[in-house]
């Protein structure tokens, strides 16, 4: 497939964007879920797994969208 730029509001923006963001709001669920859990406590590093998990996430997304 191949990447299209998208209109948001008249403004042409990379389609990496969007989905930087659509990774960030997917992210930010999966750590309140964490969070509520207790889960996050049991992370050495709760910050740098969390980045981890975004860079994960984002990875994913990529993968699915470009086959």
């Amino acid at each position: 497939m191949r990447f299209a730029e998208v209109n948001l509001f008249g403004v042409y923006v990379s389609p990496m964007s969007v989905m930087l963001v659509a990774a960030w709001v997917v992210t930010i669920a999966m750590r309140r879920f964490v969070a509520r859990f207790g889960l996050l406590h049991h992370v050495w590093h709760p910050a740098l797994f969390m980045a981890a998990v975004y860079m994960i996430v984002l990875s994913s997304m990529v993968l699915i969208v470009a086959s």
